[in-house]
């Protein structure tokens, strides 16, 4: 997708790289209390079958909500509905692409169904997959 301007077409693909911090899952642990240690506490991380503290999975794909609502068609978006299974573990510090593709068109709604992933941008290892249906009443018009 090449200008978010333009009425998206299936097919259409917008990506958008992202890396978690530390300091990023502490404050998302404190703001919506999941301070499970498999995400906060180094050395219990460690000597799970992680090898490491993992990302939390709502946060993980925190990262759709920001490109919906602020890079792609943000102006009068509204989520419908959105799903995820999460595949692979994500970490602190790897870098990721999240990858918007559209699926499916609803002209007579105003909406779009998108696939959402996201995938480790190095290795390309799938991490995250799921759908989501969104609103526009101002950029989903194909009249």
């Amino acid at each position: 997708m090449g200008n978010y301007m333009d009425t998206p077409k299936v097919g259409d693909i917008f990506r958008h790289n992202i890396i978690f911090t530390d300091d990023q899952i502490l404050t998302y642990a404190s703001i919506s209390g999941d301070t499970n240690p498999i995400h906060i506490t180094e050395g219990y991380g460690d000597k799970s079958m992680f090898g490491r503290c993992i990302v939390h999975g709502y946060f993980s794909i925190s990262v759709f909500s920001k490109v919906y609502g602020t890079l792609l068609y943000p102006d009068g978006h509204i989520l419908i509905s959105q799903n995820a299974k999460y595949v692979k573990p994500i970490f602190t510090g790897i870098e990721y692409t999240a990858v918007f593709t559209t699926k499916q068109l609803f002209p007579d709604k105003n909406r779009v169904k998108y696939l959402n992933e996201i995938i480790e941008k190095h290795t390309g290892e799938l991490k995250v997959t799921g759908e989501a249906t969104l609103m526009n009443k101002k950029y989903y018009n194909w009249k």
